[in-house]
């Protein structure tokens, strides 16, 4: 933090007998700069310029084109950024450890000594937490021992990868495990981790955060201004370098008004995700204001926060004000912690109340929270909201294309109509039932989104007793889960009662994770999945989460709904999707009267009056006062010696990776791609839940054969999340989701024609033989391609196929970055091309040219020869755009 300060910004703050430096924004104003206009997110980023300005990443004409912001501009300016610390969670952390332990050895092994001593100095140079939350599935469900065999099955699939971070936490200095069975990583930052304002070295500064995990803008309700990253640029920042980000337009989101009864948190990030996706904010920042704010709980902000990838922006911010030094003060943060974000957050204008004057934006949306209604997201993406009034009408309108997706008309398995049934019955735990079109097979309470927030789990656990009391239990097919957020939640659901509620209706604690959201929902019971497959039926799950992309949730599973945790347990019992929920019962009591969901919904006055009694400020320092030490599991388990990782040349879940041996001491300069084939043709909308391994392993893919070559029964498979730290099962698995389309051949999945022969074959095996031919390869694409999670192995695995470039019509911000830092070369159509209007097919041969001279931006030639032409005249040619937008990347590309 040694600034030039050529502004003479440093100052001192006094808060009580603390006196701390500080770099004042008003001294700005006072010179001449526009300072209180602008967004509170833009006055964040202007802080951390004046803390950072060095004249080589940051510059004083850095800071003045940030204070000068033209709300109207197209970004343009590019500036540095660096993040107050890093937060991981263990799917995307689990890589960036390996990458750290195999950077010690590179270190080493590129020393004329013998390294140990140079190893050692790789570490974070900024705090960096990770929370072990993404690994447990739910197995067992429906019964009291539920979570203690879930955490079982838990440490058995991934005692290799937990040995390899209690390693980390010993041996990396700055770096702090949460172990497992804790919770979910972006509630623990919300109730635990964040500091809201850093107190580093006698200074004090706005605490911003980058992590692994596209909800890390989850902390953007606490007035943290933070976004998820890839792996690779997450470990960029904890090894000291800045991110580079372009100025961005910020859009003001006006919120007025109050919740009317019967309407969730839920519906209103439904809401306004469908709002923000239609405006389109994808790389905006998205800050709220209005005299909405002061009614709008911590919680609910952070339920907004949440989904900021979900509605495409960077982030969706809130400022600090009065909710957020209560919420402090009532999770249980230090009372002279609580007094420093009040009195930063006001020197530095950082404060918000209703009388606050509105900053400039680039543009605004406005929502009158009065209007929002019941909702639900789907049954594919969550931006595509519905009405709980219009959900029937709705799934009956999205049927026939499901259906005729199940029944291998659109590429998947083939079949003949006499196999199609519309119900077929079976038999679960003594009850026998049919499953059909539209069941509703997995109900979750899951997700950061929102099992952090208190009013809607109440509020489920009030659905619940109510329904238990008049007799409803969840339908047999259903498969139902809990999966609270942190340990915080069950305290305050046990104190108010609600536990055995949920267990009645079978809503017990599977486990402290992700669970469902993620995918680790658990294969159905057997008998549902075989009658799902026998009738080729299109059967549902509802869930608490904000992903319900195709392929995501299970893989039985084609209709999926994101809804409130209450909905989730009403769904349950109902059974099914095509059901009007305002107009039909839900179910008959003990004496046949008939229950509608009215009857059993909570008023806002139960809710408010349960919260206060229940949810308590000692229940957050309880469950947080040894949040690091973990249980006896985790204390057990065995830690390496030495500041070098020991590699178990045996292990399956570990591997040195091989991108990170042999590193020369000067990079090769990018070259020219030439007499490249398409690995993959695709359509709008490919995500990284398409690109990156994902979900369970089938045994007949190429990552199956190659665990089962290595000893591993099918039964122990795990998931691709867990197996990150090996790159041999990612390489395998990526391009490998079930729903993949991609257009060079007929059937959906991982699969792709080897040309010029023109077989068919996994995609994995293709660049298996187009490696050993040296033949590059190329993935063309349309718009929003790699939208969805922050996954550093779309990239990776992407660059470990022999993938040297992709062209898109447009990108996600993060995996563009992703594919920067790993050496393949993001291109974009010019405005309003596509593969199809240039009359591209992907069976031409492609050679790239102008990459030797590569720049930010720069217009690239594309040449496509057509097989069997053989000259000039046969080739399509067209230009792209280079996406390495600022100097920062093109450094880390090369």
């Amino acid at each position: 933090m040694k600034s030039l300060d050529s502004f003479n910004a440093r100052c001192t703050l006094t808060v009580g007998n603390r006196s701390l430096e500080y770099f004042s924004l008003p001294r700005l104003e006072k010179a001449g700069l526009p300072v209180s206009r602008l967004p509170y997110s833009l006055r964040i980023l202007l802080e951390n310029l004046l803390r950072f300005e060095d004249n080589r990443s940051v510059s004083r004409k850095d800071i003045e084109a940030l204070a000068n912001w033209d709300p109207k501009a197209e970004p343009d300016s590019e500036i540095s950024f660096m993040p107050a610390r890093v937060i991981l969670q263990d799917f995307t952390g689990v890589p960036c450890v390996v990458d750290f332990a195999a950077m010690r050895d590179a270190m080493a092994e590129m020393s004329d000594s013998n390294g140990s001593d140079d190893a050692a100095k790789i570490n974070p140079l900024m705090p960096a937490e990770l929370v072990i939350d993404h690994s447990v599935q739910v197995d067992e469900y429906g019964s009291e021992a539920a979570f203690f065999l879930n955490n079982e099955k838990d440490y058995e699939r991934n005692v290799e990868r937990y040995v390899l971070l209690r390693w980390g936490q010993k041996a990396l200095r700055g770096f702090r495990v949460v172990p497992p069975a804790t919770g979910i990583v972006h509630q623990v930052n919300l109730e635990y981790l964040a500091r809201v304002v850093f107190d580093s070295d006698g200074v004090a500064y706005p605490d911003t955060v980058i992590g692994t995990d596209s909800h890390t803008t989850m902390i953007n309700g606490l007035g943290v201004l933070g976004w998820g990253v890839g792996g690779i640029e997450a470990e960029a920042a904890m090894l000291g370098q800045p991110i580079p980000l372009l100025i961005p337009q910020v859009l003001g989101f006006k919120l007025h008004g109050d919740l009317p009864e019967g309407s969730t948190a839920t519906d209103l990030v439904l809401t306004v995700t469908q709002m923000l996706r239609k405006k389109g904010v994808v790389g905006k920042f998205v800050e709220f204001y209005g005299a909405g704010l002061s009614r709008l709980g911590l919680a609910d902000r952070a339920t907004i926060g949440n989904m900021s990838p979900e509605f495409g922006s960077t982030c969706a911010i809130f400022p600090i004000d009065a909710v957020t030094v209560d919420y402090l003060r009532f999770s249980g943060r230090d009372a002279e912690q609580v007094a420093l974000v009040e009195a930063y957050a006001k020197a530095q204008g950082l404060y918000h109340s209703d009388s606050s004057p509105e900053p400039d934006y680039s543009d605004k949306l406005e929502l009158d929270l009065a209007t929002v209604v019941p909702s639900l997201a789907g049954p594919r993406r969550p931006q595509d909201r519905v009405t709980l009034k219009d959900v029937k009408r709705s799934f009956a309108e999205a049927l026939p294309a499901l259906m005729e997706a199940a029944r291998g008309k659109a590429g998947g398995a083939a079949g003949t109509e006499t196999a199609f049934k519309d119900s077929v019955p079976a038999e679960w735990r003594g009850e026998k039932f049919e499953v059909r079109n539209g069941s509703v097979v997995v109900a979750a309470i899951t997700s950061c989104t929102n099992t952090s927030n208190p009013s809607v789990m109440i509020g489920a656990g009030l659905v619940a007793k109510k329904a238990a009391e008049r007799g409803l239990t969840a339908k047999p097919w259903v498969k139902t889960s809990l999966a609270p957020g942190s340990k915080v939640v069950t305290e305050y659901l046990n104190k108010a009662g609600l536990t055995p509620y949920l267990n009645a209706l079978n809503f017990h604690n599977v486990g402290y994770g992700c669970t469902t959201c993620i995918g680790n929902s658990g294969p159905l019971p057997p008998p549902v999945s075989e009658a799902v497959h026998a009738g080729k039926l299109v059967v549902a799950a509802v869930l608490s989460g904000n992903r319900n992309f195709e392929g995501r949730i299970n893989p039985d599973v084609r209709a999926n709904y994101l809804a409130s945790p209450p909905l989730v347990v009403a769904y349950a019992i109902a059974g099914r999707m095509d059901i009007d929920l305002y107009t039909e019962p839900i179910g008959n009591d003990r004496d046949g009267r008939e229950v509608f969901l009215r009857d059993i919904w909570p008023t806002q006055k139960e809710l408010r009056e349960t919260m206060a009694a229940a949810v308590l400020p000692e229940q957050f320092r309880k469950h947080y006062a040894d949040v690091f030490t973990g249980d006896e599991k985790w204390r057990a388990l065995p830690v390496p010696e030495g500041s070098r990782f020991a590699w178990d040349p045996d292990s399956t879940y570990v591997r040195r990776p091989t991108f990170l041996m042999g590193i020369p001491a000067h990079p090769v300069p990018p070259a020219d791609i030439l007499g490249a084939r398409v690995l993959a043709l695709l359509g709008d909308s490919v995500t990284t839940d398409h690109i990156s391994p994902a979900g369970s392993i089938k045994k007949d893919s190429p990552a199956g054969k190659y665990l089962i070559e290595h000893g591993v029964a099918p039964g122990d498979f795990n998931s691709y999340g867990a197996r990150r730290g090996n790159h041999e099962v990612m390489m395998r698995g990526t391009f490998a989701n079930i729903r993949l389309r991609n257009r060079l051949v007929e059937i959906e999945g991982g699969f792709t024609k080897h040309l010029p022969d023109g077989e068919t074959m996994s995609i994995f095996d293709a660049s298996v033989k187009y490696e050993a031919s040296s033949v590059p390869l190329l993935v063309i694409a349309g718009k929003e391609y790699g939208s969805g999670s922050s996954r550093d192995w779309a990239a990776k695995g992407t660059a470990m196929l022999g993938v040297r470039g992709v062209i898109a019509e447009s990108y996600e911000r993060i995996h563009r970055s992703n594919l920067i830092g790993m050496g393949v070369l993001p291109m974009q159509f010019l405005d309003g091309a596509s593969a199809s209007s240039i009359g591209v097919t992907g069976l031409e041969l492609f050679s790239v040219m102008g990459i030797a001279e590569l720049s930010p931006g720069k217009i690239l030639t594309v040449s496509a020869l057509r097989d069997g032409g053989g000259s000039a005249s046969s080739a399509v040619k067209f230009e792209v755009k280079c996406r390495i937008d600022t100097s920062v990347e093109l450094d880390y590309f090369r």
